[in-house]
């Protein structure tokens, strides 16, 4: 009988080892995923503000443009090449 009761305790003890070995290197890859992940998107983060600053600039650029295209000296400029002047005051009539 005493064989019987040595040989399950090194079993059990050897089952409790293999099940702590089992759990560490699955809280070992969970950690390592998340670091991995953690990583990932601070990459992506900073894409995206590099893109954002990309897009104000453009934004900018397009803001000085549209400054450009409406202003009256231009515009004057295309209505006379056209033929178009400013009316004499005296004739334009205001509608109700």
């Amino acid at each position: 009988m005493r064989k019987g009761k040595t040989n399950k305790r090194p079993r059990s003890a050897m089952t409790l080892w293999v099940v702590l070995i089992v759990v560490f290197m699955a809280e070992l890859l969970v950690y390592s995923w998340c670091r991995v992940q953690y990583v990932h998107t601070g990459y992506e983060i900073t894409e995206a503000r590099q893109e954002g600053q990309v897009l104000i600039a453009l934004q900018d650029k397009l803001k000085v443009e549209e400054a450009h295209l409406r202003s009256p000296e231009r515009i004057r400029g295309i209505a006379e090449k056209r033929g178009l002047r400013i009316p004499d005051p005296r004739r334009v009539f205001v509608m109700p």
